[in-house]
C-alpha cells in the first residue's frame, strides 16, 4: 500500500467567478495586496474594484478552486480603442494565497484568463506592477511577457501640514 504524496494532489480547478465567491476573493486580495507589498496597490484594492469587474466583464473573472476553498483569482477586462483594429485584454489583479504562491496557482490562472482573452478577440495583454515588486516580474517574464516599462506614480497627502521653505533674503 503506498502513500499519497501531498504534491501529488488534484490540480486545483480554474471557474468563473460567481457572486458567491466575492467576499472570499475580497479577503484575498487584502491579505495579498498589502501596503507593505505595494503601497499603489494596497490603496486601489477595495470592493468596487472586483463588483465592477464582476458586473462588467464576469467572463473575465475566475477563481482556482480545491476542495471548495478558493486558492486565488485573475481579474481582466478588454479594451477597444477607437481607430484601432487591436483589442487589448487587461489583466488587472492575480492574486494566490500567500502560503500557496509559488504552487503553480497563479500560472494556471494566468493559462485560463490568456485562453479567455483570444477567445475574445484580444491581440495583446497589458498588465502593471509596481517596479521593485519582483515575484510580479519574474512571474510575467516567464509567462511571455517583456518590454518592461517603469511608470512613476506620486502622492500628495492632504491630511499632513505641509511646511513652507524659508525664503533667504539677501
Amino acid at each position: 500500500m503506498s502513500q499519497n504524496d501531498p504534491h501529488e494532489e488534484e490540480a486545483p480547478r480554474i471557474r468563473q467567478m460567481i457572486i458567491e465567491d466575492l467576499p472570499e476573493v475580497f479577503h484575498i486580495g487584502e491579505e495579498v495586496f498589502t501596503a507593505e507589498y505595494s503601497q499603489s496597490l494596497y490603496r486601489t484594492w477595495d470592493e468596487y474594484e472586483i463588483t465592477t469587474l464582476f458586473n462588467s466583464d464576469n467572463e473575465l473573472c475566475i477563481v482556482a478552486e480545491h476542495e471548495e476553498r478558493i486558492l486565488g483569482f485573475a481579474l481582466g477586462t478588454t479594451v477597444k480603442k477607437h481607430h484601432s483594429p487591436w483589442k487589448y485584454g487587461y489583466l488587472v489583479w492575480l492574486g494566490v494565497r500567500r502560503e500557496l504562491q509559488k504552487m503553480q496557482v497563479g500560472a494556471r490562472l494566468f493559462k485560463e484568463l490568456k485562453r479567455r482573452f483570444k477567445e475574445q478577440g484580444v491581440r495583446m495583454i497589458i498588465i502593471d506592477t509596481s517596479a521593485d515588486n519582483e515575484p510580479a516580474i519574474r512571474f510575467f517574464k516567464k509567462h511571455g511577457f517583456d518590454n518592461v516599462q517603469e511608470h512613476l506614480y506620486m502622492t500628495l497627502n492632504l491630511s499632513k501640514r505641509h511646511k513652507k521653505k524659508a525664503v533667504k533674503k539677501p
